[in-house]
């Protein structure tokens, strides 16, 4: 039985389409819902609907192909829903990102005349209680488009009652004041060094060392801001990492980010620099496309990520080509 906004549909009624409630994905925008709506197919597996829209004010498409990060921010928002709908966890809940990493076809991203019709089949592989409330959780994702798998994705995250929280937090804990006290963002590079058209997007500050930027942190940026919170959220961690390897791509053109492997070590603070550390990726062998990321603040890394980034093929979907 499929679960929307509505509630179950009963079989044989017609399928009214809408997003899930935004509280239920930790957003404050309606406009940045993209999920539809969800069902259990066993015990911890379920099939979650999303849909893209054709433009978007930030998850811009390139040449044609949907923003791949557009998926990353899809894939996020299943974990909430998750916690809050099927197992029962109370809103106010923090969701901490430990490791994520994605695979997709950049063949299936063809922007066409309709929205993007998705299907995420989501199976728990990692299961643990905290008195009846999950702690933490571990999904593998296959995300189908018309029918054909176009992404997959694994990703690990934990779950923090309110009062554990802001034991952990400590004086950080205070989201009023936190948010308040957020410094002005730093200057921008160029936008077209990192493949965005806005300076308003743009993650990462200018530098004089090739590979290392400040991170450039905008609270007033309507997306990756969506709502106020107390550290650097993973999504404009994962647009940095894209952003450096744009701006590092031998290719020196659009490039899209086909695959990251994302480990989070520790929270990324608003009050002390953080540098994204870009270079090509170590191992012998690898495409001229990979490169190691890490964001580094106060001399500890506190994201690494392995990205692979390749210039966008021509926007034409094929009928049956699997992710990489």
């Amino acid at each position: 039985m499929l679960v929307t906004a509505q509630g179950p549909t009963p079989a044989g009624a017609p399928v009214l389409t809408t997003t899930v409630p935004r509280e239920y994905v930790h957003r404050a925008a309606l406009s940045e819902v993209f999920l539809t709506g969800w069902r259990r197919t066993g015990a911890h597996a379920f099939t979650i609907t999303a849909q893209w829209p054709r433009s978007h004010s930030f998850y811009t498409a390139t040449a044609g192909l949907h923003d791949p990060l557009m998926l990353c921010e899809t894939v996020r928002q299943t974990f909430p829903l998750l916690l809050h709908t099927a197992y029962g966890t109370p809103l106010g809940h923090q969701l901490s990102w430990s490791r994520f990493s994605y695979a997709l076809n950049p063949h299936a991203l063809q922007v066409e005349r309709t929205p993007a019709e998705l299907e995420l089949r989501v199976m728990g592989t990692e299961f643990s209680e905290r008195r009846g409330i999950p702690a933490a959780v571990s999904l593998d994702i296959a995300v189908f488009r018309d029918g054909t798998q176009i992404a997959v994705a694994d990703t690990r995250f934990g779950c923090i009652a309110p009062a554990v929280y802001r034991r952990v937090r400590a004086d950080r804990a205070d989201l009023a004041r936190v948010f308040a006290a957020i410094p002005d963002p730093i200057a921008p590079l160029d936008p077209a060094t990192v493949g965005r058209d806005n300076a308003r997007d743009v993650v990462l500050g200018r530098s004089d060392a090739p590979g290392r930027w400040p991170l450039r942190v905008d609270a007033t940026h309507p997306v990756l801001f969506d709502h106020p919170v107390d550290h650097v959220p993973g999504m404009l961690l994962l647009e940095a990492a894209r952003q450096a390897a744009h701006a590092l791509h031998p290719a020196g053109g659009a490039v899209l980010p086909t695959s990251m492997d994302i480990t989070f070590h520790r929270y990324v603070e608003f009050d002390s620099p953080c540098w994204i550390e870009a270079r090509p990726h170590p191992s012998p062998g690898a495409a001229p496309g990979a490169f190691r990321i890490d964001a580094v603040q106060g001399g500890e890394v506190a994201f690494s990520v392995e990205v692979t980034a390749v210039p966008p093929p021509s926007p034409t979907r094929p009928a049956e080509t699997p992710p990489a």
